[in-house]
């Protein structure tokens, strides 16, 4: 009956608490990287008053005095998110301790963080050496947020579900235990900035100045942060290997074990990197806003280990279980090959050579080997993990098509959660390689295009509009961006051209093989342009998208954008596209529409060539 009871007091409230906590959680992560900014930047005590700025609610004139006044915005947005998710939680979900519980815990961290934050600014005796704790209420915040949110997002799947933390089996045991762990190291670094020259006493990295052995106190703190952040990392990089050998089934534990790995050791590398390039402010802000997300990535995976351990009530069960789960002896061959393919390395290839074309383009020569090597490396990361993750969205339409039935998920040779785990891992992966190695804005050009490739078009577009391809289009033309900005540190209007090649090329090269697997698509569900609008109309849309992209690539020579070498090569190039697409046009049938597919893969890597070559001669 109080099962019954709590699935009528949820019903369709559970969406509005579900996205109530989504905002709190967001803000709070903002208001945390926010006071690491602060703190970094020396703003602290930029407004001299509180809650006002001196004296006035609007943004104040320095920069300082701005930083200060957004994070007391945020804070404040934080403080009534965090308030009306509580009362609507003491409303509606009274009898679910895991959400009702943590929230109130939440009112009462962030209000004891916002009294120590104003005792700061108005310069109480004391509050000045409470900074650490300051931090540690904000972390203790977002992960009752985190908590309740995910227990929001289990009872909505199952709302008679009575919500328990079990502590039985060895892997979460574990990750609490790594979770306290990592809070003590955040909440130290801040002990460590804030104790003078302790910050700034070790130049280089792991080494001190040179030395394993500190020379003076404040060496002596640096080099005991640093030890209790390696000890940690061992416990992580254990997590990680516990948790693919034993959470293999794990839909939501595998993925964030793996991806709370990653965030930690990213976090060490641009901790290590922003030491050794005398803290740059590019990484000093990565460093604030990794750090706050590997707290919420442990947060959440805690929470989820501990809620699936429920699932063996029975004493002695918990680690029989997990041992069960990792019988199954991996043949590591299989999987290698199994991982390769849901990577989709053709694919891959082809965007690394895009990428590579905007790198001489971009640099108007060969570009660094160092550079090179770290911005393909991440790039075919980027690419492999948007491709395993779009094939774990894709799982059950793969299966109802002859062209991708045998796909690694779709088959069943490996599982939903092992899918979403690695492609995770080879995302996040990307990112810090490029940011640390390459630089920021590759490395959020990237972002975008694994964003867009993932959310936009693998979830929104794909399967609700027969404009997919062509809106989707964008995520393949982002690596050509990424390579310029690798190259030159900057975006010029020639690499909006690079872009739009790839963009118009799109819609003709997939819908030559939608002809082909019109039927696959129809049995799929999917809108593809055949499918919706028939053959003809798809014909006739080839043939305008590639007049339109060949009569891009001549604009180019036009401009002083290119020169002769690729004016010539795009004539060329550009008149057996066209002749292909005519054929697609009079002729019809999937051999002709086969051959436009296959030319126009090959066609783009030749045009891009072409550009590389137009640099040198």
């Amino acid at each position: 009956m109080e099962n019954k009871k709590i699935a009528l007091e949820t019903g369709e409230k559970g969406s509005w608490l579900k996205y109530l906590l989504l905002s709190a959680a967001v803000v709070t992560y903002l208001l945390i990287v926010a006071g690491n900014v602060v703190r970094v930047s020396g703003s602290s005590l930029a407004c001299p008053d509180w809650p006002t700025c001196f004296g006035q609610w609007g943004l104040p004139d320095s920069l300082e005095a701005q930083i200060q006044y957004a994070h007391r915005v945020l804070a404040l947005v934080s403080t009534i998110l965090v308030v009306a998710s509580a009362g609507f939680a003491g409303w509606k979900y009274r009898l679910q301790s895991w959400i009702f519980w943590p929230l109130v815990g939440a009112v009462l961290s962030i209000s004891l963080d916002a009294a120590l934050g104003a005792g700061q600014v108005l310069r109480i005796p004391g509050f000045d050496r409470l900074q650490a704790v300051h931090t540690g209420l904000a972390l203790v915040t977002l992960g009752l947020v985190l908590t309740a949110l995910l227990a929001a997002f289990i009872l909505e799947r199952d709302p008679v579900r009575l919500l328990r933390i079990s502590l039985r089996r060895p892997f979460s045991q574990l990750v609490f235990a790594i979770l306290a762990a990592t809070f003590v190291v955040m909440v130290s670094g801040i002990f460590v900035t804030n104790l003078g020259g302790a910050a700034t006493a070790c130049a280089g990295w792991p080494l001190c100045n040179g030395r394993w052995i500190p020379g003076n106190g404040f060496e002596a703190v640096q080099m005991g942060h640093r030890l209790l952040t390696g000890l940690t990392g061992l416990a992580a990089v254990s997590m990680f290997l516990q948790a693919w050998r034993s959470q293999r089934t794990q839909r939501l534990v595998l993925p964030a074990a793996s991806v709370a790995a990653v965030l930690f050791f990213g976090q060490v590398l641009v901790g290590a990197l922003k030491v050794s390039r005398d803290f740059p402010l590019d990484l000093v802000g990565l460093h604030a806003a990794s750090s706050a997300a590997v707290w919420a990535a442990l947060v959440i995976l805690a929470a989820a280990a501990g809620f699936s351990g429920q699932t063996s009530p029975l004493p002695g069960l918990h680690n029989r279980l997990e041992q069960e789960e990792a019988l199954p002896a991996l043949r590591w061959g299989e999987r290698i090959r199994d991982m390769l393919v849901l990577t989709k390395p053709i694919i891959v290839i082809l965007l690394l050579i895009t990428t590579y074309a905007g790198m001489v383009v971009g640099g108007r020569g060969f570009p660094p080997l160092g550079i090179t090597a770290w911005t393909l490396l991440a790039g075919a990361m980027a690419a492999g993990g948007s491709g395993a993750v779009n094939q774990y969205i894709d799982r059950d339409l793969d299966r109802r098509m002859q062209r991708t039935a045998k796909r690694p998920l779709a088959a069943g040779r490996m599982t939903p959660a092992e899918g979403l785990a690695f492609g995770l891992t080879l995302l996040f992966g990307s990112f810090y390689l490029m940011a640390g190695f390459v630089n920021l804005l590759a490395a959020l050009l990237s972002l975008a295009g694994m964003i867009y490739y993932v959310l936009l078009y693998s979830i929104l577009l794909k399967k609700a509009t027969i404009q997919n391809i062509v809106i989707g289009g964008g995520a393949g033309a982002i690596p050509p961006l990424v390579g310029w900005a690798a190259a030159a540190g900057r975006l010029d209007i020639p690499a909006i051209f690079l872009f739009a090649i790839i963009f118009f090329w799109t819609p003709p090269h997939f819908w030559a093989l939608a002809l082909v697997r019109r039927n696959d698509y129809a049995r799929a569900g999917i809108p593809m342009l055949p499918v919706v609008r028939g053959e003809q109309v798809t014909r006739v849309q080839i043939f305008v998208y590639t007049l339109e992209l060949v009569g891009l690539t001549l604009l180019m020579p036009v401009l002083k954008m290119a020169g002769s070498v690729f004016l010539v090569s795009a004539l060329v190039l550009g008149g057996a596209l066209i002749f292909q697409a005519w054929r697609v046009l009079r002729q019809g049938g999937n051999k002709t529409a086969w051959m436009m597919y296959r030319y126009s893969s090959m066609y783009l890597a030749l045009i891009f060539a072409a550009l590389v070559l137009d640099v040198f001669f």
